[in-house]
């Protein structure tokens, strides 16, 4: 075996079994380390809790107090006392103002005689509203700041404007409304009532969309502006998940009390789910990470920071608890990456058992590791660590808080809500700011954004039919876009090679994958239909692809832009019924893929390590190694890639005894032909 590295070996009594070690299997072992005081603050029920921008969290109670909490989960100081009993409190949300700075920082109160009331940051209200008859139930901010929705016991919800003057009343039902949630686009409104949610445009002409939800009543429902998916809770004790079009993605199995909340963290990675004494963190597929329980009675509201890494709830015994996930964890190569505590990462070498710790100052928000790179993010630096030098990281302050990160072999991509998308060289230098046209930071989906060593591809949120382009080192547009006939679900940039063969990648509603040229105005080529996950390479060119319950792998995807017959014929299938419903791919290094089940277990695939090889040889120029490679493994499917990237690279020698270890006469006879031409420009034409 390889060397120990006894730098930083684990001394022999801890040399067990590693927690972190990759198992055939394995659940991501994501958790909520839920804190609380010992004795309550408030001497009700806490009925709402929510952030501010700047973290800090205000609770309301039944004995009529509002208090700010700090993220330590102390209690800072009592805000206000009120008139009134509050049902629901949200906060302005952070819109960027002319000046760069977040502006607006006043939150919304609901109550139960019928008013909502508008309060500074400073616990003055500036302005109180009769709404409806009855209590005001819920309330939301759309997000970009200008309209105020809000539902209650007299079945009415309504919709007004920031200053707190009636726009419209959406709807008047004959039973109470109990929960209420923006379109991402702010186009539409959802809401619940009794067993059934309704989605209603705010254009009066078109039509809503209905559905029942729930055997029971339902109780709480949010819907993410990143994912677009709306999960949902009810008295039938279970949590659903949704399409846009009503369309049931996921039902949990009944708990052992209703769920009383539900939240999604603002990434879209993840949900909370509060039930009595209870609290779950569940994946956006569904299945659950953790359950953690919690002496709060019944957790009447859950809030999120904007960051994604606290959750606050509110308890029905008066309780306000803090949950903080942790052991957030990935892997690449040999490497097991996990976050232990909010400020501390762990990294495992799994071949040598060796384990390195690395502290930040301030609580770790993203992370990533590819292309031998590990990037972490703070709240307040970024931090790019070489595999394996842990020790002299480079450092660099951040002005935002980082929402996601995307790594290429050259440099990586931050995004944050205020600039934007960022390309960084990792030696922390800024390298361009990305401008795509119509982007919003905020509705940025790791789905819809790809980078490479030279260009970045992002799905234009306003016309998702429109794949946009643009150069990685000078920020501007690198190509035409690309217009596809459907609405694109996501977008993938392949990772190796240069400038001139970058493919992309793009599945559309329909769930086909179809490969695109992006320097080329080609038509892209149809690759697969009922595809639930895809993903390139980190090394070459091979694309990876769960299809119909197959894994299929196109070990040269060039080959339909050279010799489209030879397309099929490079291409690997494996069965993958066993990876059940909806699975996703997690990673792809060299002849390894790590696919991710429906119900969250982590499944490895392994792969022909020969075709990486192959490829490392022709892109060398080394055809004879490659010619020995392919008589010493005698398949026919890297006979055809061969012959594919001798194609390529123009060497037709090779790619005339490929075509005829496959038995393609006719495509030999032409590579005679081409090789009797007296000059490379007519041998260039005629291939």
């Amino acid at each position: 075996g390889p060397p120990r590295r006894h730098n930083r070996a684990l001394p022999a009594r801890d040399r067990r079994p590693s927690p972190l070690r990759p198992r055939q299997g394995a659940r991501g072992g994501m958790k909520l380390k839920v804190t609380h005081l010992a004795a309550n603050q408030h001497k009700d029920m806490a009925t709402a809790v929510g952030w501010s921008f700047a973290n800090e969290l205000v609770s309301c109670s039944d004995d009529k107090t509002l208090w700010r909490w700090s993220m330590n989960a102390e209690p800072v100081a009592q805000l206000m006392e009120l008139d009134a009993f509050v049902t629901k409190l949200d906060w302005f949300p952070a819109i960027a103002g002319k000046n760069g700075r977040k502006e607006q920082e006043i939150f919304a109160v609901a109550c139960t005689d019928g008013s909502f009331k508008l309060v500074n940051k400073a616990g003055r209200v500036e302005k109180s509203v009769d709404a409806h008859t009855g209590a005001v139930i819920a309330l939301r901010w759309n997000y970009e700041g200008t309209a105020l929705a809000t539902c209650g016991e007299d079945g009415a919800v309504k919709v007004w404007s920031r200053a707190g003057m009636l726009r419209a009343t959406l709807a008047q039902l004959e039973q109470s409304v109990y929960a209420i949630a923006w379109s991402p686009d702010g186009d539409q409104l959802l809401f619940a009532t009794d067993k059934e949610l309704i989605i209603k445009p705010l254009q009066p002409t078109t039509k809503q969309t209905q559905w029942k939800a729930h055997e029971g009543a339902v109780t709480a429902a949010d819907w993410n502006l990143v994912n677009n998916l709306i999960v949902s809770g009810g008295e039938d004790c279970r949590y659903k998940i949704w399409d846009v079009f009503g369309r049931q993605l996921f039902a949990s199995s009944p708990f052992d009390f209703a769920v009383t909340a539900v939240k999604w963290c603002p990434n879209g990675g993840y949900f909370a789910v509060g039930s009595f004494d209870a609290i779950r963190l569940c994946d956006r597929a569904g299945w659950s990470h953790a359950r953690e329980a919690v002496p709060a009675g019944s957790v009447l509201d859950l809030a999120w920071t904007s960051d994604g890494t606290q959750l606050a709830a509110a308890g029905g015994n008066g309780a306000v608890c803090f949950g903080q996930v942790l052991d957030r964890e990935l892997s690449w190569s040999h490497y097991e990456v996990l976050l232990t505590e909010p400020t501390k990462i762990t990294v495992v070498d799994v071949l040598s058992d060796g384990a390195e710790t690395l502290e930040f100052r301030d609580r770790v928000i993203e992370f990533a590791m590819a292309h031998g790179r590990l990037v972490a993010a703070t709240a307040a630096q970024c931090a790019v660590y070489t595999v394996p030098n842990w020790h002299t990281p480079h450092v660099f302050d951040l002005k935002e808080s980082v929402t996601m990160l995307k790594l290429a072999p050259r440099h990586f991509a931050l995004v944050d809500n205020l600039s934007g998308v960022q390309i960084y060289a990792y030696e922390g230098r800024p390298i361009a700011a990305l401008k795509f046209p119509g982007f919003r930071p905020e509705f940025a989906a790791p789905a819809t954004l790809a980078i490479s060593n030279d260009a970045a591809a992002s799905v234009d949120r306003a016309q998702p039919k429109v794949v946009r382009f643009l150069d990685c080192v000078s920020g501007r547009p690198s190509c035409k876009d690309y217009a596809h006939p459907l609405d694109v679900d996501e977008v993938l940039l392949s990772q190796a090679g240069h400038a001139y063969e970058r493919k992309f990648c793009v599945i559309d509603g329909n769930r086909d994958l179809h490969l695109g040229h992006v320097a080329d105005d080609a038509d892209p080529v149809k690759l697969a239909t009922m595809v639930d996950s895809a993903m390139w390479n980190d090394d070459n060119d091979m694309l990876l692809a769960v299809a119909d319950g197959k894994v299929l792998v196109w070990y040269y995807p060039q080959a339909a832009y050279t010799d489209r017959d030879l397309l099929q014929r490079t291409r690997a299938d494996q069965d993958a019924t066993h990876l059940g419903k909806m699975p996703a791919c997690a990673s792809f290094h060299g002849p390894r893929a790590v696919v991710r089940r429906s119900d969250g277990a982590l499944v490895a695939v392994s792969l022909s390590p020969y075709p990486g090889k192959l490829a490392a040889f022709c892109s060398a120029g080394d055809w004879e190694s490659a010619l020995r490679l392919c008589r010493y493994v005698r398949d026919p499917s890297l006979w055809a890639c061969l012959a594919a990237m001798a194609l390529s690279g123009k060497d037709y020698n090779a790619a005339e005894v490929a075509y005829a270890a496959i038995e393609e006469v006719d495509k030999l006879k032409y590579m005679l032909y081409i090789k009797g031409l007296p000059t490379e420009e007519s041998r260039s034409a005629a291939l």
